[in-house]
This record gives C-alpha cells, structure tokens and sequence, in this order.
C-alpha cells in the first residue's frame, strides 16, 4: 500500500512564501512523476507543477516565475516552494505520484490535502 502525506500548508499574508513537502510511503518500486495540484473553492482542481523522475518540470501560467517544484529522490518526497503569494493562490493543495507498487503494478496516487489560505 502507498501512502502520500503533505505538510507545510497554513495562513500567509500576500506576498509571503510557504513551503510545501509531500512524503510518499510504502511498497514503491520506482515513481516516475510527483506534482502538486489545487482546487480553490468553486473550482475544478488543476495542475499547480509536475516534475519527472528524468528533472522535467510542467508549471501552471498562473504560478511560473513564483513557484518551484523540487523532488529528493532517496527520500520519495516532493517539495512546492511557493513564493509572492497571492490571495487567488488560496485553495487546498493536493499532492499526486504516478509510480509503480509492488503487487499492484503502476498507479495514480493523491494525498489528503493542505490548506493554503493567503490574505490580502
């Protein structure tokens, strides 16, 4: 069983920054993609930023140039360092890793989410 488990989120004023980590745990062969979406209230969730296991990163418009996505392979966890946030940037963020399980082949994983609230 696989497991992904964010932290990082919280209450920030505009302009500020937050850190996001996402630790993937259990029976992981190999991941080939770890990324972090979003869904604001009354939205669909979207893309945030994707990185491959080959270091190909994918950024949402709204975010590049303001977040970077990294990854520490040895310790299966993604990092979002998000910064001058803003208010549109509030929303729960989901972490997500396409990877291969032993006795369950490859798969599509999303953690439990994290707030991120940015005030104005």
């Amino acid at each position: 069983q696989v497991q992904l488990v964010e932290s990082g989120g919280g209450l920030v004023q505009a302009g500020g920054s937050l850190r996001l980590s996402c630790v993937a745990s259990g029976s992981i062969v190999s991941i080939d993609v770890m990324g972090w979406y979003r869904r604001a209230p009354g939205s669909q969730r979207e893309l945030v930023a994707v990185l491959t296991s080959r270091g190909n990163t994918n950024y949402a418009d709204s975010v590049k140039g303001r977040f970077t996505i990294s990854r520490d392979n040895a310790k299966n966890t993604v990092y979002l360092q998000m910064n001058s946030l803003k208010p549109e940037d509030t929303a729960v963020y989901y972490c997500n890793a396409a990877l291969r399980a032993w006795g369950f082949g490859r798969g599509d994983y999303w953690g439990q989410g994290t707030q991120v609230t940015v005030s104005s």
